[in-house]
């Protein structure tokens, strides 16, 4: 069994998607540590002055390790929620899917998730479902004899569900390879690759291709109905450790 372990992140890029539907079992890292100004907590739109960032607000947070997905609030407020359904409405209103995504959108920031994991596992989810994902979730502060840190945490989560793989995105190699080739995983029975995606085209409304937007960007151009097709025309073959040091 393949799987990928990946933080909860806030309405992420298309390549996350991918990662989810090229494996047996998707993993929320939903008790990592929430860090302010990653990806956890906020994500970009593309407006009609360009990018745009859209960020959560979070409630009593603070950079310690006790503040993790599952356990840190969103702000109660629902000022921060509209604003950014506003500016999702301005730079994707004229959009040939808005309605229907807008619509789930709203959903989502009408449904109240009280934490940050909780909103955005919502989101991926209710996404990849209407896209045609059939990737099953686990959160993995829900898996017993869990534990280590980094690498050693990710193999620990690997053998807690009985994966034989792990599907690694290739940010996290500055950390798996840091001391030596695959780092935990050599030598564990548990095979590391490396998502390999390059990332697709399609038709928007600026002039130039802007890619590494929300996937909500896609979304709005294309439809849930075409969206896992473009998604998957990115794919590429996995890599190993070896592999991914000699592209690098």
């Amino acid at each position: 069994m393949i799987t990928a372990i990946m933080q909860p992140t806030y309405l992420p890029w298309i390549g996350y998607f991918d990662l989810i539907d090229s494996v047996d079992q998707f993993v929320f890292l939903d008790d990592a540590q929430v860090l302010k100004r990653s990806w956890g907590v906020r994500n970009r739109v593309l407006g009609q002055n360009g990018e745009t960032f859209l960020t959560v607000p979070l409630t009593g947070h603070s950079q310690s390790e006790d503040c993790t997905f599952v356990s840190t609030a969103v702000d109660a407020h629902p000022k921060w929620r509209k604003t950014h359904l506003a500016t999702i409405r301005h730079a994707y209103s004229k959009t040939p899917h808005f309605a229907e995504v807008f619509a789930e959108l709203e959903a989502l920031m009408g449904a109240g998730h009280a934490t940050i994991g909780a909103l955005n596992q919502a989101f991926v989810t209710a996404t990849a479902e209407r896209m045609g994902i059939t990737t099953p979730f686990v959160q993995s502060s829900q898996l017993d004899g869990v534990s280590g840190r980094k690498d050693e945490w990710l193999l620990s989560i690997c053998r807690a569900i009985g994966a034989d793989t792990y599907l690694s995105a290739q940010g996290s190699a500055a950390y798996i390879e840091k001391d030596h080739q695959s780092g935990a995983f050599a030598g564990s029975g548990v095979e590391l690759r490396y998502h390999n995606f390059a990332h697709p085209t399609y038709e928007q409304s600026s002039d130039e291709f802007v890619g590494y937007m929300s996937i909500v960007d896609l979304l709005m151009h294309c439809g849930y109905a075409s969206a896992l097709e473009i998604i998957r025309s990115g794919r590429q073959s996995m890599l190993t450790s070896a592999e991914l040091k000699e592209v690098a």
